[in-house]
């Protein structure tokens, strides 16, 4: 939101209005979290826990674990002093698990197990990576629906990315051994129903294999749940990415009546056309070499100022 997008009304206060000006959507790898160093610059904590503390709804709609997002975002804003009676809401692994905290700490993780993938086939990726991938990329143990694995931070984004074509292969070999039905991009390979079950879903660190049911379009979908669940009602969203994925997030929202504005902090990818705003770092004033957590904490510091926050 630049200055010309400052919401019509004040918000103070700790706790939540039940209809806020604003509320926040985030993707966390890029916008958030670097994708260099995978952690959080202080900065964008503060803007954060700032902009909640304001009344602003923060939530985060991430592939990442419920555990990544404990220790790289949570124990950050606590640190920094999440006001009591705010409340931040972290949806997890594209949809399938969520949990909330407060200035207390974390709540319950939920889990739809419905959504996960077999447990045989992700023991048969660990010992994949582990015999023929570890030197590029590691299994994240932290996953409880996905399977997922990831660059390690010392390889070069070439390397990985070369490497990971080989795995992703693989993977979607593994799954035909396994019955399952898969897509890659472009690539279907059903299983012997003749259905797709399951994605395998390549990102510029990782690869997630996750059912095809799981998107950025269900985390907007339980956003909005866990909202409504506090009787809270945004009168707009904002929606940030990094990735053509992401924008599934506001064609929820907008297909559902919520009024969106999306934020592409790496439109380098391709802007497409939507019904509605998309906003990038020029819209600030910024040079299109301006991507990632340095666009995403530019628009974060954008929405405190413009709120007086």
């Amino acid at each position: 939101m630049t200055a010309s997008e400052a919401p019509a009304v004040s918000v103070t206060g700790t706790r939540l209005p039940s209809t806020p000006p604003l509320a926040l959507l985030l993707d966390v790898d890029g916008p958030i979290a670097s994708p260099v160093t995978r952690d959080v610059k202080p900065d964008i904590i503060g803007d954060l826990v700032a902009l909640a503390a304001a009344g602003i709804p923060v939530i985060f709609n991430t592939g990442r674990s419920d555990a990544f997002i404990r220790e790289q975002v949570m124990e950050p804003m606590l640190a920094a002093g999440i006001p009591d009676g705010t409340v931040i809401h972290a949806v997890c692994e594209k949809g399938a698990v969520w949990f909330s905290y407060t200035a207390a700490g974390p709540g319950p993780v939920y889990v739809d197990r419905e959504l996960a993938v077999p447990a045989a086939y992700g023991d048969d990726i660990r010992r994949l990576v582990a015999e023929d991938y570890s030197a590029h990329m590691f299994f994240d143990e932290t996953k409880r629906a996905m399977v997922s694995v990831e660059q390690h931070i010392e390889v070069a984004s070439a390397d990985y990315l070369a490497e990971q074509k080989l795995f992703d292969a693989d993977a979607m070999e593994l799954m035909a051994r396994h019955g399952l039905g898969v897509v890659r991009l472009g690539h279907h390979a059903p299983d012997s129903d003749d259905d797709v079950d399951y994605r395998v879903d390549p990102t510029i660190i990782s690869t997630d294999i996750e059912s095809v049911r799981l998107g950025k379009d269900l985390g907007a979908s339980r956003a909005v749940e866990l909202l409504a669940a506090q009787g809270i009602t945004p009168e707009a969203w904002r929606t940030v990415g990094d990735s053509r994925t992401d924008y599934a997030m506001a064609d929820w929202l907008h297909h559902n009546d919520h009024p969106v504005k999306h934020v592409d902090v790496r439109p380098a990818d391709g802007v497409p056309e939507k019904p509605y705003d998309i906003l990038t770092a020029r819209d600030l004033g910024l040079s299109d070499s301006v991507i990632h957590d340095d666009a995403g904490g530019a628009f974060l510091r954008s929405w405190r100022e413009a709120l007086g926050a």
